[in-house]
């Protein structure tokens, strides 16, 4: 067989196999892995007083492999069980009875200052958001993207950034960060306490055993927030309540 002939049937036989189907490349799944970002360990405290939307996001934290450390249905129960439990994380609702979700967040920083706090909420405007930082949040999630949001927020503020979702304004971090100033509050915390307290309904005599302080001293706060807020009657502290975001209307 001449040298030209070898080289057609070695041709040939190269195209041969060139023509059989190959197999699919094995995927590498290790590579896969390595992008993955890292699973999640940290232990949240959850508070909301919608039984619906708590068992929801409940239910998508743990499927990320989030603890549930405890749940409260108001802002009291929330402080109580940041205080026994010092999760990682408070995923907090910004109207809830008793205790509001900012007021809420002030005293976790005092009972259990590792927790970082995030806020679920439905407002958007940028001097809520700005009051929300001062307050010491350092996530701002809205309701309506939240399934979205929640794990990647978790994320970032674990790695000491703040998170705000999408459609919230980002020059209010800019504004936050030159610590612009905000119109001050007329009212202590024990003010604001009392105010929603007596927004949501209670007698003098319920928010002065809620307090643990006698009836006189609750009527004398309540007095101090009518006087500051030059305001006369039950139904316009209500009113004010709902504009500050203490209750819901």
């Amino acid at each position: 067989m001449t040298h030209d002939t070898l080289t057609r049937a070695a041709t040939g036989v190269g195209a041969a196999v060139a023509r059989r189907p190959e197999r699919p490349a094995r995927p590498d799944i290790t590579s896969d892995l390595k992008n993955d970002p890292p699973p999640l360990s940290y232990r949240i405290l959850l508070a909301d007083d919608h039984n619906l939307l708590r068992q929801g996001v409940k239910a998508l934290l743990e499927a990320s492999g989030l603890t549930i450390a405890g749940e409260a249905a108001d802002g009291r129960e929330a402080i109580r069980l940041a205080q026994q439990t010092q999760p990682d994380f408070a995923l907090l609702d910004v109207m809830m009875p008793l205790l509001n979700g900012l007021d809420v967040v002030r005293e976790i920083r005092r009972v259990s200052p590792q927790t970082k706090s995030l806020l679920l909420t439905m407002h958007t405007d940028d001097a809520f958001v700005m009051e929300s930082l001062r307050a010491g949040v350092k996530g701002y999630l809205l309701k309506t993207q939240l399934v979205e949001d929640v794990i990647r927020a978790i994320r970032e503020v674990a790695k000491g950034s703040f998170y705000l979702s999408p459609g919230i304004s980002q020059t209010v971090i800019q504004a936050y960060l030159a610590k612009t100033d905000l119109p001050p509050d007329p009212l202590t915390t024990r003010e604001r306490e009392v105010l929603q307290l007596v927004a949501e309904g209670m007698t003098t005599k319920k928010v002065a055993g809620l307090l643990g302080v006698s009836v006189k001293t609750a009527e004398s706060h309540r007095n101090r927030i009518m006087d500051k807020l030059n305001l006369h009657d039950t139904a316009s502290l209500v009113r004010y309540s709902i504009r500050r975001r203490l209750i819901e209307p």
